[in-house]
C-alpha cells in the first residue's frame, strides 16, 4: 500500500464513524517525519476514541499497524504514527486551539475528504 493509499484508507475509516472536517495534507518534502498527515475532528472524547478504534480495526485488516499511539486515555487529541502517515484525531475545541493545518497546509498540498478524485470515481 502506498503512503497515499494508506492515507485515503484512514480518511475513509474516519468518515465511516462520522469524523468531521477530515483533511489530507501532503507533507512529503517538507518533513522527514512522514509523507501525509490526516486530520479529523470529533464532538466528544468518546467519539475521538471511537474514531481511533475503528481506524485501527480497519487498518489491521489490511496489515497496517500503528507504530505508536498517544493521547488515547484523555481523548482530546490522539496522534497515531503509521510510519509514512500520521493521523491526528482531535476533539473540536482542541483542534481549534492547536490548528495544525496552519503549520503544514498550503493551497497546493491540502485536500478535503471526500477527495475530488475519489468522489468522481464513486
Amino acid at each position: 500500500m502506498t503512503p497515499r493509499e494508506k492515507a485515503i484508507e484512514c480518511c475513509k475509516a474516519l468518515d465511516e464513524k462520522k469524523g468531521k472536517d477530515i483533511i489530507l495534507i501532503n507533507v512529503s518534502g517538507k518533513t522527514d517525519i512522514c509523507d501525509y498527515f490526516v486530520i479529523a475532528s470529533a464532538q466528544s472524547a468518546t467519539q475521538v476514541k471511537a474514531l481511533c478504534d475503528n481506524l485501527e480495526e480497519k487498518l489491521e485488516k489490511k496489515g497496517v499497524f500503528a507504530r505508536s499511539k498517544e493521547g488515547y486515555s484523555e481523548g482530546r487529541w490522539i496522534c497515531m504514527d503509521l510510519g509514512d502517515v500520521v493521523v491526528h484525531i482531535f476533539k473540536d475545541d482542541t483542534r481549534l486551539f492547536y490548528h495544525l493545518e496552519r503549520l503544514w497546509a498550503s493551497s497546493d498540498n491540502i485536500e478535503r475528504y471526500p477527495l475530488q478524485r475519489e468522489a468522481a470515481s464513486s
